[in-house]
This record gives C-alpha cells, structure tokens and sequence, in this order.
C-alpha cells in the first residue's frame, strides 16, 4: 500500500515538472513574439520618419558629389633600366615629400611653375614579375668554354649573366585638375629620367650592345665557314671516315651538334640586343603614360549610401537612449 503511495506521488511530480516545462518554453515564445512586435510597431511608428531621413541622406550626398571635385590620377608603367629600380623608388619618396612640405622651389626648379597641392600625391607600386630564365645564358657560356682561347670571343663572356629582368612599375600620379595634373605628370616623368649618372651608363649600355651585335656577326660569319667546309667535306670523305666532331686550329675537338646550338644562341643573343637598343633609350622606360581618369571609390565610402545610413543610425540611437531613460524614470519612480 505504501509503495503504491510513492510510485503516485512520483509520477504526480514528474507530471508537474513537465508542465512547468512547457509553461516556461511558452512564456519564451511570448516573449520573443512581444519583442518582434515592438520592434514592428517602433517602426510603424516612426515610418515616415525614417523614409524622410534616408531621402534627405541620399539628397545631401547628391548635392555633395555634385559640389565637391572628384580626384582624377594618371597611371604610367614603367620599367627601370640597368641599376635604376632604387633610384626610382628614391625619387619618388623624395617627390612625394616635397608634395607633403609644400616646397613650390623645388617644382619651380623642374619647370612646374603652378601647382595645387590640394588632392597631390605621387605613389609607385610593382606590378609583376617577368623573371627571365637564365637557362639560355648558362648554355651560351658552355659552349663558350670550347672556344675560350680564340681572342674573338673573350669580350663576350664578361658579365653574360647578369640580371637582364626586371619589375614594370606602376607610377599613380592623383590629382584634382585634369589639365594641371597632366603637366605635373609629364614634368615629373622628365625630371625622373634627368640623372645624370644613369644616363652616362645607358649611353655605354647601347655603346656595347652595338659592339656586341658587330661581334656576333663576325662569329656567325666564321662558324657558317667552318659548317660549310665540314658540309663540304662530306662529299670528298668516305661515310666511314664520318665523325661528328670537328678539330679547329688550336686542336680543341667541338661536336658538330653544339656548333648549330651555338650559332643558335648567337642569333638570339643579336636578336635580344638589338631589342635593348630599342628599349634602353633612357634610364626609366615608359611603356605606357595613361589618360586622366576618375578615382573609383568603394559603394560604402559614395556620400550618396554614407549619409542615409549616419542619419538612420543616429534616430536609432537617440530613441535608443530615450527608452532609457524612460525606464530609469520609471524604476526611480518606484
């Protein structure tokens, strides 16, 4: 009797226990549920005002778009030859200085006369990587070796592999006058490939790059002369008597296939000179000087989407504090 009193007792517990449960899971739908329709009715409330503060947001980004001149920049890529990637990344700190300090003796002694320091700013940045492979050189050199001893040659292994590759650069010039910021660009453009020391080096770079391509020529002169007699040569020999190499004057022993790769080499080795006569005319190239163009801003940073959401965000807040408040009034009340 007594044990069937207890398992009652518990189940009547268990029963209660559930039932709070489900009364505490629904007081927090009710909750929730009171909280969206706050929100729903606040807005409701204040519709026509929130609709009025993003209208007169957008209206006053218009009208500050409108007012306000837009920045302008013309980029330029450029590709520093010989040693004058420091010396460009130099300068431009040195201009974007005297930009900052407002020197006008500094862009009078360029040639720029007027200048509007408002919007001004000079930026570079590396644009890719173009790395050439030295693969070509090492096997120019190889080859090179089993002629070493022939005075035609001994120019033209010095410094074949050096770092013919370089960074292009891009060359930001930002500003608000389309017709001045055009002059600033080209002055300053100028004034960048005016050093003296750099110039002196281009002048002996394309002095050597002739005397390399009349060395070249001279070379395939002699080693077409040298395959023509070994072609001519096997006409008058027996096929057994074939070999594939060929003994020069000093006795050194060159495979006829090397020749061919060597006179190969020669032929792109002229090829890539005569190419650095074209580009090598002054020590910073211009591959391209941009056109004036209009500095594109971020969709959140336009006035036009900034404005309304301030305005939004700041009645938010206002009545945020005013809820506040009204409930400090109400506990202090009590």
């Amino acid at each position: 009797m007594a044990d069937n009193q207890s398992t009652n007792g518990q189940n009547t517990s268990d029963e209660i226990d559930l039932g709070q449960l489900f009364q505490f899971i629904g007081r927090g739908f009710n909750a929730i549920f009171r909280f969206i329709l706050r929100i729903f009715l606040y807005l409701k409330r204040n519709i026509l005002i929130l609709i009025g503060l993003f209208v007169l947001g957008v209206a006053i980004g218009y009208g500050l778009n409108k007012i306000i001149s837009k920045k302008l920049k013309t980029e330029v890529i450029v590709k520093p030859q010989l040693e004058s990637k420091n010396y460009l990344y130099d300068v431009i700190e040195e201009i974007q200085s005297n930009i900052s300090s407002q020197d006008t003796l500094f862009f009078k002694s360029i040639g720029i006369d007027e200048i509007n320091f408002s919007g001004l700013e000079v930026t570079i940045s590396a644009v890719d990587y173009n790395k050439e492979s030295t693969e070509g050189e090492m096997k120019y050199l190889e080859l090179l070796q089993s002629f070493e001893n022939t005075g035609a040659i001994t120019d033209i292994v010095r410094a074949e592999l050096q770092n013919k590759s370089s960074f292009n650069h891009r060359i930001t010039f930002f500003y608000k006058n389309r017709d001045t910021g055009k002059i600033f660009a080209e002055k300053i453009m100028e004034y960048i490939n005016s050093n003296p020391y750099l110039e002196r080096l281009i002048e002996i770079s394309r002095t050597n790059a002739k005397s390399r391509i009349e060395e070249n020529q001279i070379l395939l002169k002699q080693v077409d002369e040298i395959i023509s007699n070994y072609t001519n040569g096997l006409g008058t020999k027996g096929t057994n008597s074939i070999s594939d190499r060929i003994v020069l004057d000093n006795q050194e022993q060159v495979n006829i296939a090397d020749l061919f790769e060597y006179k190969n080499l020669l032929i792109r080795d002229t090829e890539a000179k005569k190419i650095e006569l074209v580009q090598q005319t002054e020590p910073i190239n211009v591959i391209n000087f941009g056109k004036p163009q209009v500095v594109r801003k971020s969709f959140f940073g336009k006035n036009l989407v900034l404005l309304p959401l301030i305005f939004i965000g700041v009645f938010f807040l206002i009545s945020f504090l005013i809820f506040l408040n009204n409930k400090a009034k109400e506990i202090s009340s009590h």
